[in-house]
């Protein structure tokens, strides 16, 4: 599990059928990365996360026909960035 801060939400007219209709959100690491993960909690812009990867990933959407890798597993109530 890694902690992001969500930054926005990612809108794609056109993808591949595994993604089905998932929301993607772009999430930026405490080093500054950035990612995409798929939002199954309904985070908002701000909002601080933690993520499950790999299989989990998968596990986390519910629905393990999703072709995902990084899922928001949960919104994080108090986080302070160091």
């Amino acid at each position: 599990m890694e902690i992001y801060q969500a930054e926005d939400t990612l809108v794609c007219t056109s993808r591949i059928p595994g993604l089905k209709h998932t929301n993607l959100r772009v999430l930026r690491g405490l080093s500054g990365n950035k990612v995409v993960a798929t939002d199954v909690v309904g985070v908002s812009k701000g909002n601080w996360v933690f993520t499950v990867s790999g299989s989990a990933a998968r596990h986390a959407v519910g629905d393990f026909e999703v072709l995902t890798d990084l899922t928001i597993g949960g919104i994080i109530d108090n986080w302070q960035e160091d």
